[in-house]
């Protein structure tokens, strides 16, 4: 069976799920990383304040899980956070062996208007497309999440 010509031959990797979905996530976050890097903020701060927004206290286990770090990385970086009054620790109140991480006033202030910076970037990368096509997208990644994630601890 003879072979397309080279021009109209694909890749593997051009239809391949896991290349298609790191690399949409990397063309769209790098534009939002160098907002954040912009104004002094590292990627994983910004993703420890962003998990913590809305929360009452997670969990540095739960919070390595959803910043897509290692527990002890996340330990060190938690440190850091404190250091800098972005975030306390506290006893969760049902499990005195459980510690929480939240937000401290300051975090707070700051998250919120980095979240307000996402959001608008997050508006003009979905305005690149037809609404119903930007309401899918999120929709079916949620699914996904929803389908692959392991239970949360914490």
């Amino acid at each position: 069976m003879p072979q397309p010509p080279a021009s109209t031959a694909q890749r593997f990797i051009d239809d391949y799920l896991l290349y298609l979905m790191a690399r949409a996530s990397h063309l769209i976050s790098s534009e939002f990383h160098d907002l954040l890097r912009r104004r002094g903020i590292s990627v994983p701060v910004w993703r420890v304040l962003a998990s913590l927004v809305g929360s009452q206290g997670e969990t540095v286990t739960g919070l390595a899980e959803t910043c897509l770090l290692q527990q002890p990385t996340m330990t060190k970086l938690l440190d850091r956070m404190v250091r800098d009054g972005l975030v306390k620790r506290m006893q969760d109140t049902r499990d005195r062996r459980v510690v929480r991480v939240a937000l401290t006033t300051r975090g707070e202030v700051m998250a919120t208007e980095l979240v307000q910076l996402a959001r608008q970037h997050e508006a003009e990368v979905l305005a690149r497309h037809p609404e119903a096509e930007a309401m899918a997208i999120k929709s079916l990644l949620r699914g996904i999440v929803a389908r692959q994630a392991k239970p949360r601890r914490g």
